[in-house]
């Protein structure tokens, strides 16, 4: 049971959307003093509307130093959850209510507590992906971008607890040598990549580069010539020599990656069934016209309680400090 409380007006009652849609948005903003955070898996037209587009990481960085009123959060419910973890006294909306997360909904609090107390002796250290139940039981929270680095700063007697995804917690096993108890948790989207697909275009695009996020199987890591966070994946496409990368995360980082580096071409890299399952249905639940009555009507808004929320937010805020 998610510890969000969410508000919002019936879609019924929403009425026409103005006529200069861009326009009336950003008076809105303005009116508001409103951020916009977007994360790179929205769709291209929130993506070039946002104010900062980022990481997890890097959003909650900016959630922290944000000197705005209202926080309107293009992503899905555990990232909004973040920034108002970190801002109690702003508004922080989220277009879609139903934007949820599969690997955050793969951890329920109960269950988590059970395995925790399982391994008493254990520091937690939980993936940013999660509920903000599960970040107040954790010691330190991590993103794709520094978990690795977070876990050597650990020192090697303390045994750890990594939650909720098993990939990850993986990829940051074989990168630290360490032996970590992993929750069994996953990502619908990053475990949907087929490795037979994969290796066939790595066949027919044989100069093509092959990059994969670590929540990625460990089947399609071994084919990636880099691994990293949906950041650290734009920012190796625009520094490597190669012209065309075979994308192994969502699609939505492409977008990005195509205006930072318009003379490469990204080829997204194929699920297993012929269907759209690389998207995530989640972060795509999130529209312009969402966006616009969200800031209209002030709704949805997320609240916690201030237990919830004190708890949460030492383990993101040991996070920040270890991030430096």
């Amino acid at each position: 049971m998610f510890t969000t409380v969410l508000a919002q007006r019936d879609k019924t009652q929403l009425g026409e959307l103005p006529l200069d849609f861009f326009a009336a948005t950003l008076s809105l903003k303005k009116e508001l003093n409103a951020v916009i955070l977007a994360h790179y898996y929205q769709e291209p037209d929130i993506q070039d509307i946002a104010d900062f587009i980022g990481d997890s990481l890097q959003l909650a960085k900016a959630a922290e130093k944000t000197n705005a009123d209202v926080i309107v959060f293009a992503g899905v419910h555990f990232m909004a959850e973040t920034a108002k973890i970190l801002n109690p006294n702003k508004l922080v909306l989220l277009p879609d209510l139903n934007a949820g997360c599969t690997l955050a909904d793969s951890c329920p609090a109960e269950a988590f507590a059970t395995f925790k107390a399982a391994h008493p002796d254990h520091l937690v250290v939980s993936y940013i992906n999660c509920s903000a139940d599960i970040k107040a039981m954790s010691d330190i929270i991590c993103t794709s971008s520094n978990a690795v680095k977070i876990v050597q700063q650990i020192p090697k007697e303390q045994p750890i607890i990594f939650a909720p995804d098993r990939n990850l917690g993986r990829y940051v096993m074989e990168q630290t040598g360490r032996d970590l108890v992993l929750w069994q948790g996953s990502c619908i989207v990053h475990e949907t990549f087929s490795e037979k697909k994969i290796v066939q275009l790595k066949i027919a695009h044989p100069e093509a580069e092959a990059i994969a996020h670590p929540e990625c199987e460990s089947s399609v890591l071994r084919h990636a010539s880099f691994i990293g966070s949906t950041a650290a994946l734009l920012k190796y496409c625009q520094q490597s020599n190669a012209k065309k990368f075979i994308v192994a995360t969502e699609p939505g980082i492409i977008h990005q990656m195509q205006k930072l580096a318009p003379d490469k071409h990204f080829i997204p890299a194929p699920p297993m069934n012929n269907c759209n399952c690389n998207e995530c249905p989640f972060m795509r639940l999130n529209t312009l016209e969402k966006l616009y009555w969200a800031m209209k009507n002030r709704s949805p808004e997320i609240t916690m309680s201030e237990n919830i929320r004190l708890a949460a937010l030492r383990p993101i805020q040991r996070m920040l400090e270890m991030s430096v």
